[in-house]
């Protein structure tokens, strides 16, 4: 729907940046929602995160309806209620009704659709490697990625198509060039953006996929270089270790950062571990899962206690580090998670147990970055949204 389709609301409320909204969250501010899209749309994606209260009153419940008592009944108050829907069009005719009837209210600028354009930067200081390492931060899908930068040269991990122009420019702003763009896994919550990165950048950037991956289809294999177990990637003074960690899916790649952080891609979270059904379905889960059992044993945990580790992804109610990174040092995700220390059939009966629906158009975005599908900027854009739902358990694991 655009914003022809509604009717033009009798007051004009005041609208709010996503960024702003996400500025209050951040700061631990009290936040009131009311999402007016439809309930289905609703319960497969929502606003989330600590202090946040969200209501479901679809917009279609304002539309030729005068906002009576019983209709005012349904919609929470907040301080002020912030409105959102899709786009901002829907949001924008509920909040000037609920104005007109002496409710305080903003609209969400561009709506879920502005939320999943916000993509923020956190320096990982506990990173003691050569160079300087950030984390990436999606927090409408909980998308996480990597750039490091050191002596003039940098390499970013788990790109998003979405956002290759902002790697690029945060790279120039070091005063570097992008050596490498690396994926851990053919995702499938969102499209690569390590293809745009090495065919259409100006620099000579070279794309990085997992050797393990090749045999699922990927058609572009002669325009990339593939890293196998143990494969070393020079970035400046640092280095960049591959390490075959299948589980998740059978290609999946961790990349150990100047000896000081694994990016664990889909293995393992700082609150949870990998779901193991995307790639071979529920048939070929249990396998999956003992194979991330055995990944986790004999690869990742008996790596020292203080190594970080950053995963690909982390859920509404994970708590972000000192430096607002989601990284743990391994000895701490130990101590957290009890299912790490379970034994193989435990394990395996915990992560099948508790898998939440599988990510939208996951499809579709998985031959996409196969290269199996082509897909403008638009379309990806629109397949990505919504919540990642690549871990296990949405943070239950570290309760367990």
């Amino acid at each position: 729907m655009n914003q022809d389709d509604f009717p033009t609301p009798p007051v004009e409320a005041e609208t709010l940046a996503p960024t702003e909204l996400k500025r209050r969250i951040d700061d631990g501010e009290q936040v009131t929602v009311l999402d007016a899209r439809s309930p289905a749309d609703f319960e497969e994606w929502n606003l989330g995160g600590p202090g946040v209260e969200v209501e479901n009153v679809p917009y279609y419940e304002f539309v030729g309806e005068t906002v009576d008592e019983e209709l005012l009944a349904e919609v929470p108050t907040g301080d002020p209620l912030v409105v959102l829907c899709a786009k901002g069009y829907a949001s924008r005719y509920v909040a000037g009704e609920l104005a007109a009837a002496g409710r305080a209210v903003v609209g969400l600028a561009d709506g879920m659709e502005g939320w999943a354009e916000i993509y923020e930067r956190h320096e990982v200081t506990r990173y003691d490697g050569p160079g300087t390492l950030y984390q990436y931060q999606r927090p409408s899908s909980g998308c996480l990625g990597y750039l490091l930068v050191s002596d003039g040269e940098a390499a970013v991990i788990d790109p998003l198509r979405a956002f290759t122009d902002r790697y690029l420019a945060d790279v120039a702003a070091s005063d570097a060039d992008l050596q490498y763009a690396l994926d851990t896994h053919v995702h499938a919550d969102h499209v690569s953006g390590v293809r745009d990165l090495s065919e259409t950048s100006e620099t000579d950037v070279t794309g990085v996929i997992p050797e393990a991956a090749v045999p699922r289809g990927i058609t572009y294999t002669g325009a990339v270089t593939t890293a196998a177990d143990d494969d070393r990637f020079a970035v400046g003074d640092a280095e960049i270790e591959a390490r075959h960690t299948p589980g998740h899916t059978s290609g999946m790649t961790s990349y150990l950062v100047g000896g000081s952080l694994l990016a664990t891609g889909d293995g393992l979270f700082v609150d949870s571990v990998a779901r193991p059904d995307l790639e071979e379905g529920d048939d070929g889960a249990p396998e999956a899962a003992r194979e991330l059992y055995e990944t986790l044993h004999e690869r990742i945990l008996p790596s020292d206690d203080d190594l970080l580790i950053g995963g690909a992804h982390v859920g509404d109610d994970a708590t972000p580090a000192a430096d607002g990174s989601y990284t743990a040092r391994l000895g701490e995700l130990v101590d957290a998670m009890a299912p790490l220390s379970y034994d193989e059939g435990r394990f395996v009966d915990t992560v099948l147990a508790d898998m939440p629906p599988r990510p939208a158009n996951y499809e579709e975005i998985i031959a996409t970055n196969l290269g199996q599908r082509e897909t403008d900027d638009e379309e990806a854009f629109q397949l990505e949204l919504g919540p990642n739902n690549c871990a296990a358990s949405q943070g239950s694991l570290a309760d367990d």
